[in-house]
Parts: C-alpha cells; sequence; structure tokens
C-alpha cells in the first residue's frame, strides 16, 4: 500500500510552472538482445555547456519505491543552480547518460522538464508511486495534455507476441491490457516512453515515430475505467 501521496493542490502547482515532455529511448529489440540507443536524450544533453546529477526529490519524498536515487539530470542554469544551492554535482555526459540507462532498466520513464518560453533544463526518472506529474495522470486522471507525449509510440506485432503481459505489468500510462488472454495496445494513451520495447522478451513492440502510425485506437471502456484500473494497480487513493 502506498502510503505517501501528492495532493492535488501540490500536483497543481508543480505543472503551472513546468511542462513535461516524455523522452523515448529510441529501443530497438531483437529477439532476447535489447540495445538501449538513447537518442534523443543523449541529442539534449550533448548540446548542454554544464550538466549535473542530484538526488531525486520525488522519491526522498515520499519513499513508495526502491527506484535509483541518484539520477535527476540537470542542464546549464538549471545545473548551475543544483550544484550551487541544492545537493548536485558536476556530471559527463557518459554519468549523465549511465543515470538514464539504470533508471530505465528499472522500468522509469524519462521526462523532460522546460519552463515557459525556455528550453528543456532537466531530465527527471519518473515513477508512478512517487513522481508528481506520473500522479497527475494515475490518481487525478489528468488527460495527455499534461505530459507531452514523444514523437514515437509503441506498435504491436501480434505473431510475434506470446501474451506475457510484462507490458501491461510495465506500463505507467495503462496503454497495455488483457482483451480475455490476448494482449492489445491502446494508442491513444501511449506516452512513447519505450519502456514496454525495452522489456518485451519476444521483440513483439517496436517504436515508430507518431507520424507513421494510422488511426488511434480508443479502449471501449474510456477515461472512467483506466482510472479505475490505475487506482487498483498502484493502489492509490480515489
Amino acid at each position: 500500500m502506498v502510503k505517501n501521496e501528492w495532493t492535488e493542490a501540490e500536483i497543481d502547482e508543480i505543472l503551472a510552472e513546468y511542462k513535461p515532455i516524455t523522452v523515448p529511448v529510441s529501443i530497438s529489440v531483437k529477439g532476447n538482445q535489447k540495445i538501449l540507443g538513447f537518442s534523443e536524450a543523449e541529442k539534449i544533453l550533448g548540446k548542454a555547456r554544464l550538466i549535473s546529477l542530484e538526488p531525486c526529490w520525488c522519491r526522498l519524498k515520499l519513499k513508495n519505491c526502491n527506484g535509483p536515487i541518484d539520477v535527476c539530470i540537470c542542464v546549464d542554469t538549471e545545473a548551475e543552480i543544483a550544484i550551487s544551492e541544492r545537493d548536485g554535482w558536476k556530471a559527463t555526459l557518459e554519468e549523465a547518460m549511465d543515470a538514464l540507462r539504470r533508471s530505465h532498466k528499472a522500468g522509469l520513464v524519462h521526462l523532460a522538464y522546460e519552463t515557459e518560453g525556455h528550453e528543456m533544463r532537466s531530465i527527471c526518472s519518473c515513477c508512478a508511486c512517487c513522481c508528481h506529474t506520473m500522479a497527475a495522470i494515475t490518481r487525478f486522471g489528468y488527460d495527455g495534455s499534461t505530459v507531452e507525449h514523444a514523437d514515437v509510440i509503441a506498435v504491436h506485432d501480434p505473431a510475434k507476441c506470446n501474451d506475457c503481459q510484462l507490458c501491461v505489468k510495465k506500463c505507467h500510462f495503462d496503454a497495455w491490457n488483457l482483451v480475455g488472454d490476448k494482449v492489445h495496445h491502446y494508442s491513444l494513451r501511449c506516452g512513447g516512453c519505450g519502456v514496454c520495447a525495452s522489456f518485451c522478451p519476444k521483440g513483439a513492440i517496436t517504436m515508430v515515430k507518431r507520424s507513421k502510425v494510422g488511426p488511434r485506437r480508443r479502449p471501449k471502456k474510456g477515461a472512467r475505467a483506466t482510472k479505475k484500473r490505475l487506482v487498483k494497480r498502484y493502489k492509490l487513493a480515489k
């Protein structure tokens, strides 16, 4: 049971200042071999003049899971603030990429945060049980405009799928569900984080540009049923 939770007022205050964007990890999977090519994140970090790492404020505050702590990344001016005023330290590009790899291996979602009218200032690796932004979606039913989805989306190949349900368990956006005993993907919910693709043991999930995907699939039961599933899954307040 999750004991520590964000209030809706706290979430509204945080999201009023920052605009979260899902960072895809450009996953490619072949058989049981998983290749993590964090191209988008590396592109963002490669342009930074200064990078810092610091402990995850959300997981330190709520302590609801055992996700990695030292994985919050800041760049440029925000990195200066993190180092001088918070508990941050200067990091190399490779150290920052390693933090992303470790957090992705733990099944976390990478969210880049930017302020209104400014470039990205930080990348957080988020879980639904501690992160304020993910809580906005899973607890309070905020729609897709809360988090700007990545420009890639998961595509499911039923011919390769063994319906192991690992994608259902790993997805933070409730985009994967069982219909009978078969796994189905609902693209309208997909954040494009790539977590499902990296964990799929059969290579049945690939990430493609959203523009290449046809009409997106809407689940039959709608947002209310989705929220019920998420509340049950994370054992959070209704």
